[in-house]
């Protein structure tokens, strides 16, 4: 995991897919509405194979639940990207682990500990890894340009 500054916490109020959530943080009067983008991880798109189901379980996990948020970076779309928290769960490594996502390789470095879950969840053909042929959500996207 990342080093990054002292967590905040944030009440998660919208899951918008596997791997992004819409968190409230601050106090009573003066929220800030957040969009955090998981670090290190990529869930399939909504239209993709078992895009539907990473988000909801995201959601099971996460909404409506404080959620420790460890900011990493910001990526190009101004969403915060951080490490997330919810009941306790390390939420990248429950993704990952439970075949929900993929280890996101172009922004995974310091989160080597992610590759054995998901070789774990691909050997026990836990969630996506069910398929066949799993496709990556970037080659998904980068598909879906054309």
């Amino acid at each position: 995991m990342s080093v990054a500054a002292a967590a905040l916490i944030c009440l998660v109020v919208g899951v918008t897919d596997g791997d992004t959530i819409k968190v409230r943080c601050g106090e009573p009067g003066a929220y800030e509405e957040v969009k955090v983008r998981l670090g290190a991880i990529d869930a399939p798109e909504k239209k993709q194979a078992f895009g539907q189901r990473s988000r909801d379980a995201l959601a099971q996990l996460c909404f409506e639940q404080d959620a420790q948020i460890n900011k990493v970076s910001r990526d190009r779309y101004g969403r915060t990207v951080a490490d997330v928290k919810c009941q306790e769960q390390d939420v990248g490594q429950f993704m990952v682990s439970n075949g929900l996502a993929w280890v996101y390789d172009k922004y995974a470095k310091g989160y080597g500990h992610l590759y054995p879950m998901q070789d774990a969840a691909r050997v026990a053909h836990r969630g996506l890894w069910a398929d066949d042929e799993p496709t990556p959500p970037w080659l998904f996207r980068k598909r879906a340009k054309k």
